[in-house]
């Protein structure tokens, strides 16, 4: 149980700040902005995950 706890740990900070980890809301935020008049409204909360995973 310790072993698996620090693993995770360890496996937090070595992606934290990863782009690879925000590129799904990222890429499904460009794809819901294709939308006419609503895409960019429509795509603020993936935006913001995006902001989440890679300030």
């Amino acid at each position: 149980m310790k072993k698996s706890a620090s693993l995770s740990i360890l496996v937090a900070i070595v992606l934290s700040g990863c782009g690879a980890l925000a590129a799904p809301c990222r890429v499904t935020s460009a794809a819901i902005k294709i939308i006419p008049v609503v895409g960019h409204a429509a795509a603020l909360p993936t935006d913001a995950c995006a902001a989440v995973i890679d300030p």
